[in-house]
């Protein structure tokens, strides 16, 4: 089984991912009103906070370069594309699968921007999961 997964889907999956890394900031802030409830933990755990969200959007950055910078090396069925599409899917994946299980939307504010935002946002995470999910899965079929 050979699955082709095209360029510019690859591509597309880079840009979005730089985009969530961007656009991360802006959506803990008015969306989430994030900072003022970190203010109420303890001083070590507001830092842990910050780092760790720090960690998700250096990850999606990350993520989305890579797409960018090495799309073809990402389908050529080495152990480093095998590694790399299986770390990127997994944490797509998750974050998909958290989503839905433990992130209630119904807190996200009514405003029609942020409605719809979350949407695009939710489409996003799910074309990412599939795309990296599917080469994954190519280049396992072609080192197996």
């Amino acid at each position: 089984m050979n699955i082709h997964i095209p360029n510019w889907l690859i591509i597309l999956g880079g840009c979005g991912q730089i985009f969530t890394a961007l656009i991360y900031p802006y959506i803990r802030h008015r969306v989430f009103d994030w900072y003022t409830d970190v203010k109420q933990l303890k001083p070590l755990n507001q830092e842990i906070a910050k780092t760790y969200g720090r960690y998700i959007q250096g990850l999606n950055f990350s993520f989305g370069l890579i797409a960018l910078l090495l799309t073809e090396d990402l389908k050529n069925q080495t152990p480093l594309a095998l590694a790399i599409t299986g770390l990127i899917g997994a944490y797509w994946v998750g974050k998909v699968g958290t989503q839905v299980a433990y992130y209630p939307m119904y807190e996200i504010p009514q405003e029609p921007i942020f409605k719809i935002g979350s949407y695009c946002m939710n489409i996003l995470f799910v074309l990412f999961a599939v795309v990296f999910t599917a080469l994954f899965i190519h280049n396992l079929t072609g080192i197996i």
